[in-house]
């Protein structure tokens, strides 16, 4: 009997030490899954981003080898799939790439030639949306805005 009862006062133990170590556990999710860099392509680098509220950022990057511009918009936490949005347009070549749909991690990339021109560029997350307008040109001021609906 003593025997029993021993052996469940340690089956117990072992189970709380699971339970324990399991709560305490930092969720899988809990930090992107991919960068700018990875969606985009390999010779693209960062150079702008936009926070999409704390649901993620928006990413635009330029590679210098073939003058193309880039964006991709990535969640902070992956998980269920949700309304996602990247974008790019460049207002004096009338070019642009958009990526619309349900993600689980990002949407892009999008993708412009935008060597020695302004662009325009943002993506979206859930009900927040950010718009970028006059980025990357030189001396001047870039617009930013966030929306949420």
């Amino acid at each position: 009997m003593r025997f029993t009862h021993t052996m469940l006062g340690a089956a117990t133990l072992a189970a709380l030490a699971v339970g324990a170590t399991t709560a305490l556990a930092a969720p899988a999710s809990a930090t992107p899954n991919t960068t700018p860099q990875k969606v985009c392509g390999s010779g693209y680098k960062t150079v702008n981003s936009a926070a999409v509220g704390s649901l993620g950022t928006v990413y635009l990057t330029y590679n210098a080898a073939n003058g193309n511009n880039c964006v991709a918009t990535i969640r902070s936490n992956p998980g269920n799939a949700v309304d996602m949005s990247a974008w790019i347009y460049v207002p004096d070549t009338g070019k642009g790439d958009d990526d619309y749909g349900h993600y689980t991690s990002f949407a892009g990339p999008t993708y412009v030639v935008g060597k020695g021109h302004c662009v325009d560029w943002g993506g979206g997350i859930a009900n927040t949306t950010v718009q970028v307008s006059g980025s990357n040109c030189a001396s001047l001021k870039e617009l930013r805005k966030t929306f949420t609906r």
